[in-house]
Order: structure tokens, then sequence, then C-alpha cells
């Protein structure tokens, strides 16, 4: 669906939009530097990038729409999820029974095109339309949730507020379901998850306050103010909460736990609920847990290199142990479910125990543990090891039975996954040692470990620099720059004669609407068990040395493997600084 440049030359001379000379001259630099004769003429000042899609929208037939300034009806608009809105610059705006209208800088996205019309279960009509309509649509993302709530909160905050103030502190179990079916209040919280499932949130906090309740969503992996809402907004939206995660009403006192389950748009989210007694009230966090996420694989999550040879062998193996560690929110069960959706072939039995299950996977046996009726992580995995399974995968090593019982299976002929909080790679070896695992069957199962972190993406507007000769000091004090080097050669990311002054480096360029950051990608350190390893932990040697002779065999650490992200071009020294601090 291109325009040709034969075609596009003959339309702009015959328009007569641009002189004849000028267009000459582009043609040949067109030919010279190998690019389209439209890229030159825009970059050249001699044509806008409207003019230029209107036109080629013209030729092609398809119709061109300026959306600049019109208010896209929010549940049109929500049809598309923001991220995918940003990524492929594409955005609903007119819906009907049986097609979806969609603006586009680019009709050839077919990839786009074909996950909408999946999703909507619509035929898709895709429309040309301009950089600035883009970015005005996706501005409204933001906006839309304020405005919905600001329309919510005008008229319903006075029938919070009576009962609020009729009610004072003797309501009854009885009276408080009753506010928590009440319409306002289920428009609210029904708004406040719908949002944060399209902001890509990955939790929600709800904060009482003195005056007012703040709620706020962590995107990205840091915390940002959603919304502002009156003070008697907080009981009828914790009994809400309540209500949908099947907890007690009328408990005040104590902390509680539950979960729930939405189905938007066709994705389904389980939300993981934690209630903590404050002084001004119930502080609510949520948990958002995405169910599909089959069909990601290691390099999407990142993983290059010998590190990802590392991971690839250990998973041909049919028996020992493969570990993930990091802190909450570092991404460890992703790339859990990840080497299982790579396992998950019809000649094994693949077993998981799970508190919770946060990922459903077809063709494999999940558990979750209940410890509430004493059904744990140990008591789970007892009872998998008698369910002939060939691979098993444990939630979180988080005792030394667990432990225990996780190192019998894997030297009992399974291959063992799991997960374990620790900083690095290194540091689970000890963790284990901590949790008695005796040292000499350390050595006989584990067969690689994964440390790992997230760290924000850049967006595609960014800003090329290159390091002072301060700045690379200061890395190499960190790192082993020489290392990072060498594997940006190997893997063909910079030419064989560069050296750190030569190689680019990126820093975010700061939109109306962003920060430059959008989405997160993986760091990660990846620890082969090895003879001279194994000699380490016979001799019950600290993190510090295991991890050094990793490195001495081949092993990037997180750290480095940042750098390594940042030569790419997917995020900044800053950014990997902060989130690897020792």
């Amino acid at each position: 669906m291109l325009v040709e440049d034969t075609q596009l030359y003959k339309f702009i001379l015959d328009s007569g939009l641009v002189s004849k000379t000028d267009l000459e001259d582009a043609k040949k630099d067109a030919e010279n530097k190998g690019k389209r004769i439209g890229e030159i003429l825009v970059t050249a000042g001699k044509m806008t990038p409207d003019n230029l899609r209107r036109m080629q929208a013209y030729m092609l037939g398809i119709p061109f729409v300026d959306l600049k300034g019109k208010k896209i009806p929010f549940e049109t608009l929500s049809l598309i999820p923001e991220p995918i809105a940003r990524t492929h610059n594409i955005v609903a705006f007119k819906k009907n029974d049986v097609s979806l209208e969609v603006a586009m800088l680019d009709v050839d996205d077919l990839s786009a095109i074909e996950f909408i019309k999946k999703k909507v279960n619509l035929k898709i009509l895709p429309r040309l339309t301009n950089a600035d309509s883009i970015k005005d649509c996706l501005i409204q993302y933001q906006k839309s949730l304020k405005a919905e709530f600001g329309d919510i909160i005008q008229k319903e905050t006075e029938t919070l507020k009576m009962i609020s103030d009729e009610k004072g502190e003797a309501v009854t179990e009885a009276d408080l379901k009753k506010i928590a079916e009440d319409l306002p209040v289920v428009r609210i919280v029904d708004t406040l998850i719908k949002h944060a499932i399209i902001q890509d949130a990955s939790d929600i906090h709800i904060e009482p306050m003195e005056e007012q309740v703040l709620v706020r969503y962590r995107i990205d992996g840091l915390l940002h103010d959603a919304m502002v809402l009156p003070r008697q907004a907080g009981p009828s939206i914790s009994a809400r909460i309540k209500v949908l995660s099947n907890l007690k009403l009328d408990e005040k006192r104590l902390p509680q736990d539950g979960r729930f389950k939405v189905d938007m748009n066709s994705e389904k989210v389980s939300f993981r609920v934690s209630l903590l007694p404050t002084y001004y009230g119930e502080k609510i966090v949520m948990r958002l847990l995405r169910e599909s996420i089959s069909g990601f694989t290691l390099e999407y999550l990142h993983f290059h290199g010998s590190g990802l040879e590392r991971i690839h062998k250990a998973l041909n193996l049919t028996t020992g142990m493969i570990l993930t560690t990091g802190p909450t929110g570092s991404g460890k069960t992703t790339s859990l479910y990840t080497m299982l959706d790579i396992l998950n072939q019809p000649d094994v039995n693949i077993s998981t125990i799970e508190d919770p299950i946060e990922y459903q996977m077809a063709r494999i046996n999940q558990t979750a543990v209940r410890p509430e009726i004493g059904f744990t992580f140990a008591s789970g995995i007892r009872t998998l090891v008698r369910q002939d399974p060939d691979i098993i995968m444990v939630g979180e090593i988080r005792d030394g039975e667990t432990a225990a019982l996780a190192v019998n299976a894997a030297l009992t002929g399974h291959l063992v996954l799991s997960t374990l909080h620790t900083n690095s790679a290194a540091g689970a070896i000890p963790r284990l040692m901590d949790m008695k695992v005796e040292p000499f069957l350390l050595v006989s199962t584990l067969d690689i470990v994964i440390g790992q972190r997230l760290v924000r993406a850049l967006t595609d507007t960014k800003t090329p620099y290159f390091l002072t000769k301060d700045e690379i000091a200061q890395l190499e004090r960190l790192a082993d720059m020489d290392r990072v080097l060498e594997a940006l050669k190997a893997e063909k990311i910079v030419k064989p004669g560069d050296t750190w002054p030569k190689i680019q480096f990126w820093k975010p360029t700061p939109g109306n609407d962003d920060d430059g950051y959008k989405g997160r990608v993986g760091i990660h350190e990846v620890l082969k068990m090895s003879p001279a390893i194994r000699d380490l932990i016979m001799k019950s040697s600290t993190t510090g040395d295991i991890e050094q002779q990793a490195r001495k065999e081949g092993m990037l650490t997180m750290l480095e493997d940042g750098i390594f992200m940042c030569v790419q071009g997917l995020t900044t020294i800053e950014e990997v600084l902060r989130v690897v601090s020792e």
C-alpha cells in the first residue's frame, strides 16, 4: 500500500506544492541516500509532514482524519490499550455495531491492525492522520480518569457524605454491604480498575489521609499520583473492594488479604488485595496480574549472549534446579513462566505449586497453596512428586523445609524451577545454605541461578550523546567496562575497532505528557554452576567469592548487562544505577 516514489513525484509536480527545481534536487538526494522522496522533502522543509500524509492518503484512496482538539468517547478510545496506541501510533475514534475506525500514522502496520481486529472482533477501517492528532489522543488517555472521576464525584459526593455522617462508627455489616453495592461506589471502583489496566499499572494504592484519599498507580516501577478523592469516599471504596475480594466487611482493626478477577475487553486480570489499618482508615494496595503471558521468549525478555545459551542448555536437562532471584516486582515470575512455556511440550508432565496462580497456562497442572488449611509449599511439593511429574515449578522458596524438598525433588529425577528473594545470583547459594540445605546437595542439583531487575525503557524520542572521560572512569570503578565492550563486539552491537569515547549512549527527551520513558526491560546476570564454583560452595565461601569466580567464567553482572542495554538504546545509565544499588 506504499505510494511509489515515481507516482509521488508526478503527483507533487502536478499539484505545484513544490517547485520543479526543489523536486528534482529531492529526487537526486533520495536516490543517493537510499531514502524516500517524501522524507527528503519534509527534512528539507519543502513540505510539511501533514501535507505529505494528506497527499499519500488521497493517492491510496484512504480517508485522512484530523483528530486534534476532538474529544473521543472513553469507551471507544479504551478499545485499544494505551501501550499499543503509543507503540504503534494508532487510536480508535469511531465505532458502530460492525466496524471500528482507527487513525494511524502508518496504514501498513498490519500487525497492529490484526491485533486490534482479534481484540474487538469488529471490521477495522484504517484512516491516515498526523502526528499532532495522535499526540492529542494519547493525552486523552491521561485525562480520561480525571474527567470520569470529576463527573462521578461531582454528582455522588454528597450521597457518600450523608451515609458516612449519618452512620458514624456504628455501621453494621448489612449497612456496609448496602454502601458497597451503591451505584456511585461501584462506578468509582470500576473506573479506578479500568484506568489502571489501560495505564498498564502493576499496583493501585488507595491511601486515606486526614482531609482526602490519595490514589496512586505504580507504572514502570514508579508510583504516580492518579487522583485525589474526598475523605468520605474512603470507607465506601474500602467496603466495595472487600465485597469484591470476599473479605470481612466489619473488620477494620486487622490486616486482610484477598483476591478477585475482572475481564476487560477480553483481557483477564487478577487482583491481589492487601488491606492495612492506618491512623486515618484502611490503606488498600492491589497488585494487578495479567493472566495471558504465553508467546513470550527469552530473547523478548532481553536475555542474550552467553547468558541466553546457559539458560537454553539448562532447560534441555531432565534433572536439576533453575532459580530466578531478585526483589518483589523484578519480573522473576515472568521469566519462570517464559521458561515453562518453552518446556511445555506434549511429552512432559509439568506441575506447579504457587501463591497465588498468577498466570494460567494450558496443559500445565497448576495448584495454589492454602496456608489457612495447612496446604503449604512444602506439603504441595510432597504431593506433586507423587503425581509423576517431569518438571516441577515452586512459586517461591521461603523456608528450610520447602528448600530441602525442592532440592530432594531435583535429586530424584525432576527438573525444578523456583524463585528466591536475594539481591544477586551469587547470593542465592549462601541463602539456601542459611536455610540448612547441605552444600553437597546444592552442588549436585543447582544448574543455573538468574539474578534480575527491571529498568524503565526509553521511548523512541530519545537523544544521543557520548560519555566524557570522567564518566567512563566513574563507570570503570563500578563495572568491568572491558568485558562489556567485548560482549558488545561479540554480539555485533558495536564495530570491532570502537572504543568507549566513540560509542553512543542515549538520554530521555521528555514530552508534554511523558518523561521520556515508557515500559520496562529486564537486566540479568546468569550464574552457571562450574567445578570451581562447586569447590567454593563446599568451602562455604562468601557471596563475593562466588560472584568473582562467576565473572572470571564469563558472567556479566546486572550492572554490566544494564550498560550493555544502554548502548542498545533501550535505557539510560542513570536508570540502571538507580535500580542496581548495592
